[in-house]
């Protein structure tokens, strides 16, 4: 559902977080090595922005001046599961205390001024997100399938039938609440008012992709990482704080760069510039901040099996939008993309930089259920070198 131009001129602060499941060898996207061991085959092409990325990027590379490249992030967990969740939270996992991840942060501290949002503030496309944690199921990812299927809603129900079925669920969630149950029933309570509004909304419009111009859809890419990107525009342009997009395929220890010339970044480079295309067209870029990231980055050296392994010592992430600076390459790695040279940056700092980027105080502490003190990202520090 497209806002008109004084509507968006409220300039509501948004992020959209672009998941790279798997780990991606940035190696062979943002920080090659050409002419080295560890180099692989393709090669450094220039773009609009202060850096070379690669020759199968071509798409983005017209928009790196609107993007920066952090190749300097060194980080401590090569494990799947572990590495996503430390990118995710900011925190290494703890068996005692589940930590909120970014969507669930930035929509509880975007939230205050969005009265009029009716659907729900953290949306992950096309895949699972990391979840609330001690904040609560009021903050939990709603999950949606690329061409804007929500599983378990029945959307078939007409007006009459659906307000009398859920006057019924509210009357016996109030009396259960209503016996001391505990935050989980208040929260419960919170979800189920919440997908009521969903599914009266007129907001829903903004899952469905296909109302788009041929042309848009196109730009995007017949793919549901195109769509869900798509979809992530629209969510932003109704006034959603944080949107997830999910790309997997990344975990390559067998036959890598085949799979990336040919399927994984021909997909990425369409859909993810036309994102940033988009949004700056259409005046949303300079209040939307953009990350991409997997869990960990891979090897410099290639396996036997003409793949790269997991790696976390030394990789690159990628943002933009917001205030975030644009054009830039920030750190580096040496000559064979083994090591950070410069200072290097975690999981943690990345978080800080996306949070303070939006406005958000970086001094909240928030209170575990065990009544711990957590900071916001883990105390992170920020990347000076990419806000303005």
């Amino acid at each position: 559902m497209r806002l008109h131009a004084d509507e968006l001129k409220r300039q509501h602060k948004s992020a959209i977080l672009l998941w790279m499941g798997g780990g991606p060898a940035t190696i062979d996207l943002w920080d090659l090595k050409p002419g080295q061991p560890t180099g692989g085959p393709f090669k450094p092409i220039a773009t609009s922005g202060d850096m070379q990325i690669s020759e199968c990027l071509p798409i983005l590379a017209k928009q790196m001046h609107h993007l920066s490249i952090v190749r300097s992030m060194s980080t401590r967990e090569a494990d799947h599961d572990r590495g996503r969740y430390y990118m995710h939270t900011g925190f290494v996992p703890n068996p005692s205390v589940e930590h909120p991840s970014y969507g669930s942060v930035i929509s509880h501290e975007l939230m205050a001024d969005r009265n009029d949002l009716e659907i729900p503030p953290f949306i992950s496309i096309g895949g699972a997100s990391e979840g609330p944690g001690f904040l609560g199921m009021a903050w939990a990812p709603f999950s949606v399938s690329s061409n804007g299927r929500i599983d378990n809603l029945d959307m078939r129900l007409n007006d009459s039938r659906l307000t009398q079925r859920m006057r019924t669920l509210d009357l016996i969630e109030k009396g259960f609440a209503g016996q001391n149950r505990g935050p989980a029933a208040t929260d419960h309570m919170k979800v189920l008012k919440k997908t009521f509004d969903l599914m009266t909304s007129q907001q829903m419009e903004a899952f469905e992709v296909d109302q788009e111009p041929e042309a848009m859809k196109q730009l995007y890419g017949d793919s549901d990482f195109g769509r869900g990107c798509l979809m992530a525009r629209r969510l932003v342009e109704v006034g959603v704080p944080f949107v997830e997009v999910n790309l997997g395929g990344w975990d390559n220890h067998q036959g890598i760069h085949n799979i990336l010339r040919n399927d994984r970044l021909p997909v990425m480079d369409k859909a993810m510039g036309a994102l940033v295309q988009d949004l700056d067209q259409r005046g949303l870029l300079e209040s939307t901040a953009i990350v991409w990231m997997g869990e960990f980055g891979r090897t410099p050296t290639i396996n036997g099996n003409a793949g790269r392994d997991h790696y976390a010592r030394a990789w690159s992430v990628v943002v933009g939008g917001g205030s975030i600076r644009g054009g830039l390459a920030v750190g580096a790695t040496d000559e064979e993309g083994r090591k950070v040279i410069t200072e290097p940056y975690s999981a943690e700092d990345l978080m800080a930089t996306v949070c303070k980027s939006l406005g958000i105080n970086m001094e909240t502490t928030y209170q575990s259920k065990s009544g711990r003190p957590m900071q916001i990202a883990n105390g992170g520090k920020i990347i000076e070198e990419l806000l303005s």
